[in-house]
């Protein structure tokens, strides 16, 4: 009993991160990272300011920050969501300490969830209090994914299976060096996104009409900190720098995790490692073709979120594959 409520919460706690990680997306993708100028309130309230007088005292107490209903709504909506992803992460946690002693439960990973969920709290705390400083976004995008992840780990190793003697899986490596290059992928995703470079090349699949612009600028385009409410260069070249290190990401994950998983599909000894496999083919492809369709329609918000929810998809296909190759009888 206690396994198959593990399993629901899991899974519960999978798709609401599933679903947290795309509105987060869509609160960023909509400018509504600082709808709310404080944390964890809005305007100093549980709820934004909706009446007449509310606005005009929110707007009073921070004259900086002028009351968006719409953007303000959107940002608590994300962040009402996580207090409920807090509950179910102690609830895991508290399953895997009163079962700690059955070998078929996990232990580590729901307790390591507890203060991954505190770090990306604080992480929510410092995107609003710093302005939307690039390293602390992208390190929250990863924090997210990273709970994904690894809530989508616990979904598949607490399904009820029946025994089966498993041998060396040769897909165990290859499943981790995929994992890395994806998540390594999301990084410049993210990066892309919050320097606000993502339409720094509106054609495909030159850039400016060039393979290799002139004023793409590597030493501007990677700066790890760049004050309070600086978004990046007031030209263009660090922008377009950035542009195309995603594009060349995107080739390197198209070679590398597009092999992996056309191999795994086609010569994995399992059906598991068969099925992961070509999810991930099926992923990466979609992938590939909503980052080309961004650039062409100059950045239709749909298709950007589908895109951050995309590589979500693709981070919880890789763990699939990770799973089959190094799950234990």
């Amino acid at each position: 009993m206690a396994q198959t409520w593990f399993h629901r919460l899991a899974l519960i706690g999978t798709v609401l991160t599933l679903v947290i990680v795309m509105s987060g997306a869509w609160v960023r993708l909509t400018d509504a990272g600082l709808g709310c100028p404080d944390w964890p309130g809005c305007y100093g309230r549980l709820t934004p300011p909706v009446s007449a007088q509310e606005i005009a005292e929110s707007n009073a107490a921070y004259p900086g920050s002028p009351v968006d209903t719409g953007k303000a709504w959107r940002e608590m909506i994300h962040r009402y969501a996580i207090p409920v992803l807090g509950f179910i992460v102690l609830g895991l946690a508290g399953i895997a300490i009163t079962t700690r002693r059955d070998p078929l439960m996990p232990l580590w990973v729901p307790l390591l969830l507890l203060p991954l969920l505190g770090i990306q709290a604080l992480l929510g705390m410092f995107t609003v209090t710093l302005l939307l400083q690039p390293i602390i976004v992208v390190a929250h995008l990863l924090g997210g994914m990273l709970t994904l992840a690894l809530l989508g780990w616990l979904t598949l190793i607490s399904r009820p299976r029946p025994p089966q003697l498993l041998g060396e899986n040769p897909f165990r490596t290859a499943a981790l060096v995929a994992l890395l290059v994806v998540f390594a992928q999301v990084a410049l995703g993210g990066w892309t996104s919050a320097n606000y470079a993502a339409l720094a090349c509106p054609d495909f699949p030159t850039c400016q009409a060039q393979w290799w612009p002139d004023q793409a600028d590597f030493d501007e385009a990677f700066v790890p900190w760049r004050g309070l409410g600086v978004e990046g260069d007031s030209g263009s070249g660090g922008r377009v720098a950035i542009h195309l290190a995603h594009r060349i990401g995107a080739l390197v994950t198209l070679f590398v995790v597009g092999g992996i998983a056309l191999a795994a599909a086609l010569r994995g000894r399992d059906r598991a490692t068969r099925m992961a496999g070509g999810a991930m083919a099926v992923i990466l492809l979609a992938q590939l073709a909503l980052g080309v369709t961004i650039v062409l329609q100059g950045l239709p918000l749909a298709l950007a979120v589908a895109h951050n929810g995309t590589a979500a998809l693709l981070v919880l296909a890789t763990v699939s594959l990770n799973y089959a190759a190094w799950r234990l009888a």
